[in-house]
């Protein structure tokens, strides 16, 4: 995938801390409210959110490449499954920043898959240090139905080349694999989706100013294959009160509340560069209701793939006591 296609959501994120100064200027004695403040606490969210999908998408890699996973081998230190080493490096899975080892431990009944970072991305935008460990069941296969891996992130510091603004994620995610199958099998046409889920309440963030912050996470993710090209479909999984679709949650840097809201599924086209094609999240705080909608032409209509050169828009209603709406590209 285009790196660009993690930073869409972002752009929008941004864009709204700017609308927001036109409000909260005046603000600026109460932490958090201020324009620099909202700036912040969008990018703040929109980093974490691009660098968490990025874990999901390195491990669904490893785990992929892994024969341990789907039980069988020819490589040497393999076999049926069961590596008979303590820790056989397995290489990268073509992540730039990474390696990996894979380990057994039969007393404790779990494989262990751990990816260390330690460099610049393929992209050159940002450099990532710190380690996930992956850990399954002796005997089940990422590729069954309902398989559950476990996976801590430990001191995974990120920082982005352009500003060397840095984040520090630490904590416990739970993937299942839902619907069973492999992203393989989808490939070759033997499966028509696959289902993954992404759940977390411990999600540590440590912000570059020293804050420390626990987040919860709830998404689900289908992979399909059109026309030959992977397409993700990204939804919120929780439910709080009246608000359903719920993706992440908790306090930003400042101790503010706030709830993330996929309201309209996120789609990742491949077919269009790798490019968000449509969606809708809403973005609630006590004191200001953000809405984006993605996929849009200059007038705010629904629109096809206008390529990789051409431009999609997104519209963004804010609502704070009055409605604004603004029609921008992305």
């Amino acid at each position: 995938m285009k790196t660009r296609s993690l930073y869409l959501i972002g752009t929008a994120f941004t864009l709204m801390s700017i609308l927001y100064a036109c409000k909260k200027d005046s603000n600026n004695n109460n932490s958090g409210q201020s324009a620099t403040d909202l700036q912040t606490q969008s990018d703040d969210q929109t980093q974490v959110s691009n660098e968490n999908d990025a874990v999901v998408n390195d491990v669904n890699l490893m785990l992929g490449s892994q024969t341990a996973v789907s039980g069988s081998s020819s490589e040497p230190g393999v076999k049926y499954g069961v590596v008979t080493n303590d820790a056989k490096p397995i290489g990268n899975a073509g992540i730039c920043d990474a390696s990996a080892t894979l380990a057994v431990d039969s007393t404790a009944g779990k494989y262990t898959l751990t990816i260390t970072y330690n460099g610049t991305n393929c992209a050159g935008n940002r450099t990532r240090t710190g380690t996930v460990v992956v850990s399954w069941a002796i005997g089940t296969h990422w590729r069954d139905m309902n398989a559950v891996v476990t996976v801590s992130i430990q001191n995974l510091k990120i920082t982005r080349v352009k500003d060397s603004k840095s984040i520090t994620l630490n904590g416990t995610h739970t993937y299942t694999n839902v619907s069973g199958g492999s992203l393989i099998d989808l490939a070759l046409g033997k499966i028509k989706s696959v289902t993954h889920t992404v759940t977390s309440d411990d999600m540590s963030i440590t912000f570059d100013n020293g804050a420390k912050r626990t987040w919860h996470v709830a998404r689900q993710r289908v992979y399909t294959v059109v026309t030959q090209n992977l397409v993700i479909t990204t939804t919120g999984l929780h439910a709080d009160g009246n608000n359903t679709g719920i993706s992440e949650w908790g306090t930003n840097r400042w101790g503010n509340n706030f709830v993330t809201q996929i309201t309209q599924a996120l789609v990742i086209d491949g077919n269009c560069s790798w490019r968000l094609t449509q969606g809708e999240v809403k973005v609630i705080r006590p004191e200001v209701t953000t809405t984006v909608t993605f996929g849009l032409d200059a007038n705010g209509s629904p629109t096809s793939c206008p390529g990789d050169k051409g431009t999609y828009y997104f519209k963004l209603v804010w609502q704070a006591g009055k409605t604004y709406t603004f029609i921008l590209p992305y």
